[in-house]
């Protein structure tokens, strides 16, 4: 192996092809080896000194690294040690750390021990001195109050520290007590003095309403006997005013008031005129006029009557301004008394609703005592009814307030009010039922006062009733209604002649719906009923005015036309002479006749619209006749009729009934 590397050398491969001798070769280059180790040595030799001086360096070159080792093994002991300590210190850190922690926690929860059981010197000395209208006199009230709490909750833990301070904050609650129930007494009392306005003490006390919160929670008897009290004094208090304005108030009625005899179907007498007011502030019964203002939005809220004001002016007012007056006084009281109640003695729901019963209790019976026992002799429907409705919005208002403190009573009102209301009704539907036509004295064909009556209290009551519909009232008004129609036909039949009896009939539907429509609602069903009788009555009197001056010439028109349907116009072919004379007199007679009909018509009937609407119906019907009448000549079997030389032209007619007749 050694062989084949020696000869693929480079000098050797060189060697054999120059051919040279290795042994020579070999001896040469030993002898070159040692002339380069001569050489060497004697270089060596010549540099002895230098590595004399080089081996000295490098002698004290290890002594130094030695040192160096040596101050770096100390070096390194000294941080491990180093290293040591730093961990024990770290440990110790952890250890404070949580040491501080725990001292933090237990110092916190001891200071807000003692900051709850120390009972500082400025506590004692503001409970003890201070006023207690003063503002420090509140605050101090306020951590006493929370001191107190906190004592109990910690005795309850058995905290031994709460005996060292119970007795101190036993007798500053018993002081502060004693200041506030000598205080709240004190409000109490000047409610019961003379011409007080109670809103003042009461609103006083509001801005103290944590007094009432501390009793409740140390000294729940004198709590109790406060709130005692101030139901007491207020009950009483209520109770005497509201008597007192009551009776004032009746004082201011009208003189002359509704009595059982002023029924819709009662005689009229020259007594007593039951439309109009006989005296000076007498209240009509059948009619509204202005009295529907008091559910009007600005009469409904607005100032109470003041009594001795209106004595001293000699101004009187119907029930319902008494009863809106005396019910808004009611209102106004029993919102703000309930808010006060529910804020100053903190009660809510039922609490609140049993504490006002207690303070207006006595109020509100005598003011449902009142009501019963005027209500049970009243008569006038339209007061009862007003009252009613005032009732219903009295309500609404009281609930959208969010105050449920009435809301019985107003029901219980209600219960009272309805009954009463029906009954006089019912009262006056019997009355028309009853009433005879032949006692009513003379009768002329102009509108009853009986319907009059009946159109001014429907229109009245519809109007009353749009807010708030009801249908019991619906439905009485209905039965009045049907007794009132009746009524009209039996006077109506009293007139000997049928012309008399639709003059009647036209004058009542007309002058009724007349009032309802201006009074009431124009799309109540009182209406549409008067509109459909006034139509068909109208209609028929068209045809009984027509009937004496062109009555010939109609019943032809009618026969004719019934034969032509049946298809024997043949049988009328003989009738020239009839027709000759029909259509003569038509030419001659109309305008005579038509101005005779007009002056009738206008005498018969009081309301000019109506008769002017009454004579444009009969001249429209008239020309309508006439124009049937030129359709009938025009036929086969009448058309070579001589007779059709004597029609007058439809277009020439309408001409001269308008010359004569401008609004035609």
């Amino acid at each position: 192996v050694h062989i084949q590397a020696n000869l693929e050398d480079a000098l050797v491969q060189e060697a054999l092809k120059t051919g040279v001798d290795l042994r020579q070769y070999s001896k040469q280059v030993e002898l070159e080896l040692q002339e380069v180790e001569r050489a060497s040595i004697r270089d060596y030799i010549k540099e002895s000194e230098n590595i004399a001086s080089l081996h000295n360096q490098i002698t004290a070159c290890d002594a130094i690294l030695e040192r160096m080792e040596q101050m770096l093994s100390a070096f390194q002991c000294d941080l491990s040690s180093i290293s040591s300590e730093i961990r024990t210190l770290q440990e110790q850190s952890v250890a404070m750390n949580l040491r501080l922690k725990n001292r933090r926690a237990v110092r916190r929860q001891l200071g807000q021990l003692l900051d709850e059981l120390v009972v500082p010197a400025t506590m004692i000395s503001t409970i003890l001195e201070a006023p207690v209208t003063e503002p420090e006199f509140l605050e101090q009230l306020q951590e006493l109050n929370g001191k107190i709490n906190s004592v109990k909750e910690q005795a309850f833990r058995e905290t031994m520290a709460c005996a060292d301070v119970q007795h101190v904050l036993e007798k500053l609650k018993i002081k502060a007590v004693t200041k506030i129930r000598e205080f709240v007494l004190q409000k109490i009392y000047s409610f019961r003095k003379p011409m007080t306005n109670y809103q003042i003490p009461q609103n006083a006390l509001l801005k103290y309403r944590f007094f009432y919160q501390f009793l409740l929670g140390n000294e729940r008897m004198v709590a109790q006997e406060l709130r005692e009290q101030y139901v007491d004094a207020m009950s009483k208090i209520y109770f005497c005013y509201f008597k007192s304005y009551t009776n004032r108030l009746m004082k201011i009625q009208y003189e002359e008031v509704a009595e059982k005899d002023d029924l819709m179907g009662v005689e009229d007498t020259a007594k007593k005129d039951i439309l109009g007011p006989s005296l000076k502030n007498r209240n009509t019964v059948f009619t509204l006029g202005n009295r529907g203002s008091v559910i009007g939005a600005a009469e409904l809220e607005g100032p109470i009557i003041v009594p001795h004001a209106a004595q001293k002016s000699d101004v009187r007012y119907p029930f319902e301004s008494l009863f809106r007056s005396q019910h808004y006084a009611l209102l106004d009281n029993s919102c703000r008394e309930y808010l006060f109640l529910c804020d100053f003695f903190m009660v809510t729901g039922p609490s609140a609703q049993d504490l006002f019963n207690a303070v207006m209790g006595k109020t509100l019976a005598l003011f449902l005592k009142h009501i019963d026992t005027y209500i049970s002799d009243c008569y006038d429907s339209i007061a009862v009814f007003l009252c009613i409705h005032i009732v219903l919005r009295f309500k609404a208002i009281m609930a959208k307030r969010n105050i449920p403190a009435v809301d019985k009573y107003w029901d219980t009102l209600l219960e009272i009010l309805w009954p009463r209301f029906e009954y006089i009704l019912e009262l006056n539907i019997q009355s028309i039922q009853s009433t005879d036509p032949q006692k009513l004295g003379f009768l002329d064909t102009r509108p009853h006062y009986i319907t009059r009556r009946y159109a001014e209290f429907s229109s009245a009551i519809v109007s009353i009733n749009q807010t708030f519909p009801n249908e019991r009232t619906h439905a009485l008004l209905g039965q009045l209604q049907v007794e009132v129609e009746n009524f009209v036909l039996r006077v109506a039949a009293e007139f000997s002649s049928r012309k008399e009896q639709l003059i009647f009939l036209i004058n009542n539907y007309d002058m009724m719906l007349g009032v309802l429509m201006e009074r009431a609602v124009e799309e109540s069903k009182e209406v549409e009923g008067f509109q459909q009788l006034l139509s068909a009555r109208t209609q028929e009197f068209i045809e009984e005015i027509l009937s004496p001056p062109f009555g010939g010439m109609i019943a032809f028109v009618k026969e004719a036309e019934a034969l032509l349907e049946k298809g024997q116009l043949e049988r009328l072919r003989g009738e020239e002479a009839r027709v000759t004379q029909l259509a003569r007199g038509f030419s001659s007679t109309w305008k005579a006749s038509v101005e005779s009909l007009s002056q009738d018509v206008m005498r018969s009937f009081s309301n000019f619209k109506n008769g002017t609407g009454i004579i444009q119906g009969a001249l429209t019907q008239l020309i309508q006749y006439y124009h049937r009448f030129h359709k009938v000549l025009a036929q086969p079997p009448l058309r070579s009729l001589p007779a059709r030389a004597e029609l007058i032209n439809i277009h020439h007619l309408m001409v001269e009934l308008k010359k004569h007749k401008p609004n035609f």
